[in-house]
């Protein structure tokens, strides 16, 4: 099965109402995250230049989470 990389867009003459856009997650370092594949962290530095990640210590390892950031959330 094939994943299409366009996203769903509303058509002006359409008769349903557009999807509210989802609110975009901020984090600061020092926030205390969780993700779904990584388990519980601390949140190292911010990049907020070209494409937007977040250096993220989980105790074990550091990775580099680039936006969206489906898969994590600030606790």
């Amino acid at each position: 099965m094939t994943k299409y990389a366009a996203a769903r867009r509303h058509m002006p003459t359409s008769p349903f109402q557009a999807r509210p856009e989802a609110p975009r997650k901020h984090f600061a370092p020092g926030d205390r995250v969780t993700h779904d594949r990584y388990g519980l962290g601390r949140v190292v530095s911010v990049e907020e230049t070209g494409d937007a990640a977040v250096h993220v210590d989980f105790g074990s390892h550091e990775e580099r989470i680039v936006q969206p950031y489906h898969a994590m959330y600030k606790l």
